[in-house]
């Protein structure tokens, strides 16, 4: 059996080997490239009537679109130019067209990672969403003299559409701004005078009552009614919309909606009180803000997708061609504010602006309100609010810099502009503000890993502890479960595999690895872990689904619920069926890594983990019904059918060490360990299989427990009957006034009582 074993394993390898050789082969990916995009969209895509792309201009790059030598516009990726970020916390690319008058012309979806679309919402309602957007003239909106156009919403898919529209309407104002399109009039370079800098006044630091605050501009206010409300679906012309009016009287608050900028010191200070602006400020990083958003009436501005997803979905904060939607951990609850003559809010909260957005609170931001009506089972009518915010002159201070020198845009003709410069960022990559942006929460989970290193060199100390070793495991599991699962979304997938595998043969990059901090933690200490436990340490331990089965069949046990155990034979078989699956999910992402993807729905870690069962009723069931047969059957779903489990086994081979210990009674004549390993990973000869072995101990408690352990219990035996023997109480003939001669007689010493013997 062994050698049959091992056989398969060679031919796994083997099979890995072949793959990788032919995906050498397949055109290289780098993710972020226009060029490499280009490839997937035909110029008549972008705009009618083309024919050709010119060669790449400017960085970041835009593509110029001919009708043979005619210049009709230019390409782009969104994201490129805008966040573009969605529910996923991916990328969410698309190739925009506009023309050489700023004109939205076409797009093309060619990149994302949203479960929403990739579990059954076509691409084309999205695409058909979007294309609303289809001839808007941008130049208006960057005078300010149109609104932004706004997008349909596709009814399961808000945030993501949101996304996609924002980013398309900011990245296109942005590229507009910097002058790179659109520019006509001859050139010319004038000394000129900078505007002056304004900035912060940080030495400002009293405390205002509310309606100073208020009357001065500090806080911003909207205030819609029901009527208001009623009012904008009648405009709105949608009529499925128009029949379900808001109920309640017209003038009652449908909301009434507050914000405000608490890193400034006055505006902080009053409004938080000394003590929570102090706390914010040691928080906040340099340069970093903050916002609080206060909110009464019938309508919340935290909206439902922040219960179930950890994501507020009705605000957005705008500004200069950016966007954001807040996430859990941007956010804090607030009971009060600390201002004089505040009212009292059933809803406030303080949101923290990540490191890595760009954000200038001295220039005008707005916070978008997001307002959905129901008007059928599924299907919501969707209207947007803007509470526009100008940080008042009264709070900042200016500086005016020396005399710089401007250059004018230099040709008449719709041509790229090459010198203008883009935006200035941050020096530092993403990934490294990601991890200072999040050190509290890095620091969490570091501190687990250790914990767990700690457990696994010292094993021996706890499991000769059983009902210790017991709490422990299940605490961890629990932490595991709440914080790497629900929590940090930390629930690796063997889609993280496959992408890895992929990206070694296409273009490995450490930051985009090194973007999602507490992911990479996890697989730094797998990496670890496989050289010296195997698969053991993820499975067994730092699986959050995983550890969501065990959990339930420990409460299973506890209330009586019966446990199956398959027969050796049946459940020998059933083992490959994890690792057909992980071949066949290789294979084809060789494919197609989209497809593989969807395929690799098999895992239910994005249904009970990452979306928390809030997903579509088949998904749901499924994952429920894989949870139900572990109640009956512990850890259904790693033993047979996990394909991740199957990846980590094959690199786990080639661990160093051996740490699990056996007697040589193990198996033979001895069964108990086999009989209660919880996944039935020991052989009936007696030898643990680390392939399939999830590494919890049990058969370490038994082997040094002498009271259940046989070849422990005989040692104690013989140890008790040494102990016996050696203790001079037990010796024949001799107590405790017994007197030895020199002869070597014994005689009782006076004073003792010989007993007599009976007949």
């Amino acid at each position: 059996m062994s050698k049959l074993r091992d056989f398969c394993f060679a031919c796994i390898i083997a099979c890995i080997c072949l793959f990788s050789t032919g995906l050498l082969a397949a055109d290289a990916h780098a993710a972020g490239q226009l060029g490499d995009y280009l490839a997937k969209a035909q110029p008549s895509e972008l705009i009618p009537e083309a024919n050709r792309f010119g060669a790449l201009q400017g960085d970041p790059p835009v593509a110029p679109i001919y009708r043979d030598d005619q210049l009709l516009g230019f390409a782009y990726l969104n994201s490129d130019f805008s966040n573009a970020v969605g529910y996923s916390g991916k990328p969410i690319r698309v190739l925009v067209g506009i023309s050489t008058r700023g004109v939205l012309s076409g797009f093309k979806l060619v990149e994302h990672k949203e479960p929403i679309v990739l579990i059954g919402i076509p691409e084309k309602r999205v695409i058909d969403a979007i294309n609303k957007l289809l001839g808007a003239e941008m130049v208006p909106v960057v005078n300010g003299t149109v609104r932004a156009p706004q997008v349909d919403i596709v009814s399961g898919a808000t945030v993501t559409v949101l996304v996609i529209g924002d980013s398309i309407v900011r990245s296109a104002t942005r590229l507009i701004k910097t002058g790179r399109i659109g520019s006509q009039g001859q050139a010319n370079v004038a000394a000129v005078a900078a505007p002056a800098i304004k900035a912060i006044d940080m030495a400002k630091t009293e405390v205002r009552d509310w309606q100073t605050l208020l009357g001065d501009g500090a806080i911003r206010r909207l205030h819609l009614s029901v009527a208001d409300i009623n009012e904008a679906y009648e405009k709105s012309g949608n009529a499925a919309a128009v029949a379900h009016p808001e109920a309640g009287d017209p003038a009652e608050d449908f909301i009434d909606l507050y914000t405000a900028d608490v890193a400034v010191p006055t505006i902080g200070r009053s409004l938080l009180g000394d003590d929570g602006y102090d706390r914010l400020k040691a928080r906040l990083k340099p340069g970093q803000q903050a916002i609080v958003v206060a909110g009464s009436g019938h309508y919340s501005f935290k909206g439902s997708g922040y219960v179930r997803g950890g994501i507020f979905d009705r605000i957005e904060l705008l500004q200069d061609g950016n966007s954001i939607r807040f996430r859990d951990r941007d956010h804090t609850r607030l009971g009060d504010f600390a201002a004089a003559g505040a009212p009292s809010f059933p809803e406030i909260g303080l949101f923290v602006l990540p490191p890595d957005f760009t954000f200038d609170p001295v220039e005008p931001w707005a916070l978008q309100l997001l307002v959905q009506r129901a008007i059928g089972a599924r299907d919501k009518a969707f209207l947007t609010f803007d509470l526009s915010y100008t940080l008042p002159d009264a709070y900042l201070k200016r500086e005016q810099p020396a005399t710089v020198v401007h250059a004018e845009p230099s040709n008449a003709s719709p041509q790229l502009s090459q010198n203008v410069a883009t935006p200035a960022s941050d020096d530092d990559p993403l990934w490294m503000r990601i991890w200072r942006g999040d050190v509290v929460r890095i620091g969490i989970t570091v501190f687990a890993l250790g914990t767990l290193t700690l457990i696994f060199f010292f094993q021996n100390v706890l499991v000769r502890r059983p009902r210790v070793y017991v709490w422990v495991r299940r605490a961890y599991l629990l932490f595991v479960l709440v914080w790497l699962g629900w929590y940090v979304n930390a629930q690796l997938s063997v889609v993280n595999v496959l992408t890895f595998m992929n990206s070694l043969l296409t273009g490995f990059s450490w930051e985009y690895f090194l973007s999602a901090p507490h992911i990479f933690l996890l697989w730094a200490s797998i990496a670890a872990g496989l050289l010296f436990w195997g698969r053991g340490p993820f499975c067994g331990w730092l699986c959050p689904f995983g550890a969501l089965q065990e959990l339930l069949n420990n409460i299973a046990q506890a209330v009586k619920v019966p446990q199956l155990r398959l027969p050796w034979g049946l459940h020998e078989r059933l083992w490959p069926i994890k690792y057909i699956i992980f071949l066949g999910l290789f294979g084809l992402s060789l494919y197609s890594t989209a497809l593989a993807e969807q395929i690799a729905e098999i895992e239910p870690f994005k249904t009970a983990i990452i979306l928390k069962f809030a997903r579509d009723w088949p998904f749901v069931i499924y994952a429920l019904t894989l949870l139900a047969a572990g109640l009956f059957i512990e850890r259904f779903f790693c033993r047979y059918l996990c394909p991740l489990g199957a990846a980590l086994a094959v690199p786990g081979r080639m661990r160093m060490f051996e740490w699990l210990r056996r007697w040589p009674e193990c198996g033979s004549p001895c069964q108990r360990c086999a009989n209660e390993c919880p996944v039935q990973a020991i052989h009936p000869e007696g030898h643990i299989n680390v392939n399939e072995c999830i590494y919890c101990m049990h058969c370490q408690e038994l082997y040094f427990d002498d009271h259940r352990c046989p070849h422990m219990i005989q040692v104690r035996l013989k140890r008790e009957k040494r102990e016996a023997l050696s203790s001079p109480s037990m010796r024949p003939g001799k107590g405790p006034n017994t007197i030895i001669t020199a002869g070597g007689k014994t005689i009782n010493a006076p004073g003792d009582s010989v007993a007599t013997p009976t007949t």
